[in-house]
């Protein structure tokens, strides 16, 4: 059996789908009443993985496997340092810990990019080895992960951290959505001169890798890997595959990446200006090769899925609104 938190969640409900093909009995730990879907999900009431008195025991108690998906993300509100250390850390730890003391024998613990830094380099992916990162966020994430391998080589309890970076597919919200936004309005976006690269991951791939992770050997007892879609792709590339689909050829004006950055700073958008023309790219090669994995979604038809899922939905909010 596979315990899984945070099965409602945009990544959770792509794993549940996942599983229910690999007909795969999973106990959802969940905070707040969850329906389940089909008779191999089974539901536990955990509450909330924060307090100390949740009962990790039982909620692990005759799992094989534990997925560690339940955390507060870089886009919640009241972000400071302690509130993503509370959510992100000492609930992740405690699971582990119990995990191990009931004898389970696998804990894949669900981190991010942001844990490994917020840029790469031209031609220099970052690696599982960078750890660098910038904000609450990342740096919960890697303390989650530095007490991750400490609670391995105490106990022998194997543990796979996998770092996604941007996800998407039909569902996704975000920064994601307001890109597709930008690709299918009829407004000349000044990024024609952008030429950097950015790593994505599909839910669904993200999904399969994750059940690759829980469910395939490995030399252990601890692993750390990215993550990511084959063919990282520029901002440019990225509206104008989302376009094509959204029925749309974005305008897209040559403007210096300088004269972009000056103005973020000039309306203190530095970090909005900097996802769309700074490259984040991530080398997820030893997790291929570790895991034996390949992708089931290509990348460019991920997002022209994606594209045509936020086409509906807006057609259909507009319907909604003429009715």
């Amino acid at each position: 059996m596979l315990a899984l938190t945070g099965a409602g969640g945009f990544v959770g409900m792509a794993l549940r789908h996942r599983l229910m093909r690999e007909a795969m009995a999973v106990r959802l730990i969940v905070r707040a009443p969850l329906a389940a879907e089909g008779g191999r999900e089974h539901v536990f009431e955990a509450g909330d993985l924060t307090r100390p008195d949740c009962d990790f025991a039982r909620a692990v108690d005759g799992a094989a496997v534990v997925v560690h998906l339940a955390a507060r993300t870089s886009g919640t509100a009241g972000g400071d340092e302690a509130a993503f250390r509370a959510a992100n850390v000492a609930p992740t730890l405690a699971l582990a810990q119990a995990a191990a003391r009931a004898g389970v024998r696998r804990f894949v613990f669900l981190s991010s990019l942001k844990a490994a830094g917020e840029r790469s380099r031209p031609r220099q992916p970052l690696t599982p080895q960078d750890a660098a990162p910038e904000d609450a966020y990342g740096r919960s994430k890697r303390e989650a992960e530095e007490g991750l391998a400490g609670i391995a080589a105490r106990t022998g309890l194997e543990v796979v951290v996998v770092r996604p970076p941007l996800v998407y597919g039909p569902g996704v919200k975000g920064n994601f959505r307001l890109l597709m936004g930008l690709a299918g309005s009829r407004l000349p976006l000044p990024l024609g001169a952008v030429d950097n690269r950015r790593s994505l991951v599909h839910a669904d791939n993200l999904a399969d890798a994750i059940v690759a992770a829980a469910t395939r050997p490995f030399a252990g007892p601890f692993a750390l890997h990215h993550i990511r879609d084959e063919g990282d792709l520029s901002t440019p590339q990225m509206i104008r595959t989302l376009g094509a689909a959204l029925g749309r050829r974005p305008l897209l004006l040559p403007v210096p990446v300088g004269l972009l950055r000056a103005g973020g700073r000039l309306l203190h958008r530095e970090a909005m200006v900097e996802r769309l023309v700074g490259s984040l790219a991530s080398d997820d090669s030893a997790f291929r090769t570790a895991f034996g994995w390949q992708q089931p979604v290509q990348i460019g038809a991920g997002l022209a899925e994606t594209a045509r899922w936020y086409r509906a939905l807006r057609h259909a909010a507009a319907a909604g609104s003429s009715a």
